[in-house]
């Protein structure tokens, strides 16, 4: 999971540009929303029909600001981070914002990995990777890909 926590950081440090988060607390919010974000991914994947949420969401089938995915990630925030910083409306409501941008960068680095004309659970996964289907989450794209009906 760290290539898939790295790629989430990247996204929310690079949609938190544009937002003055206090220095004494940068590091708490962007690992927040990093958190929140691979949390919900997580949550949402043990559920049933999870699978196909996410897909929907990085796949660009589902508006990231209106995914189920994405609104458990902004649910996560504010109970586990915002709540507990006392920032203001301002700051929160703009980091909370930040969510769908996130969601919204994870979704833009989807593409067709495997060739085989569409995107589907696999091509997530590499995509995730950054790679080639090697190592244990290429194990886990295989065996994923087969429990999900994946040729």
């Amino acid at each position: 999971m760290a290539n898939i926590s790295d790629l989430i950081l990247q996204q929310v440090t690079k949609a938190a540009g544009n937002v003055q988060i206090p220095s004494n607390i940068q590091n708490t919010v962007l690992n927040g929303l990093s958190e929140s974000v691979l949390g919900s991914l997580t949550q949402t994947a043990a559920k049933a029909g999870g699978i196909e949420q996410i897909k929907s969401l990085l796949t660009g089938a589902t508006n990231p600001s209106a995914s189920p995915v994405t609104a458990l990630a902004g649910k996560l925030f504010t109970g586990n981070i915002l709540s507990k910083l006392n920032l203001g409306s301002a700051l929160s409501n703009s980091l909370s914002g930040l969510i769908p941008t996130v969601m919204g960068g994870l979704s833009n680095i989807i593409k067709d990995r495997d060739g085989d004309g569409d995107v589907d659970l696999n091509d997530i996964l590499l995509s995730l990777q950054g790679g080639n289907g090697s190592g244990i989450l290429g194990a886990a794209t295989s065996i994923l890909g087969g429990l999900f009906g994946k040729k």
